[in-house]
């Protein structure tokens, strides 16, 4: 049975209608997480709790490695 997604904007979104906010939504079980901008609603990225936990830490705290540079 196909579940529709119940999606969540960011409390950082600033309250607005527009398309400038992160969507969060979880399966059933809480072990899939899915994000999307809602930009781009159609690009779903999936997780799991512990990755998305420790990239939120990495931006939180300033640690999160700087992108490589392009060959």
């Amino acid at each position: 049975m196909n579940h529709a997604l119940r999606w969540q904007k960011s409390t950082f979104s600033g309250g607005g209608e527009g398309n400038t906010c992160v969507e969060l939504a979880a399966t059933l079980t809480p072990t899939t997480l899915h994000l999307r901008e809602s930009d781009t609603p159609a690009t779903v990225l999936t997780t799991t709790p512990t990755p998305l936990a420790h990239l939120l830490h990495a931006i939180r705290t300033g640690t999160l490695p700087e992108r490589p540079p392009k060959a």
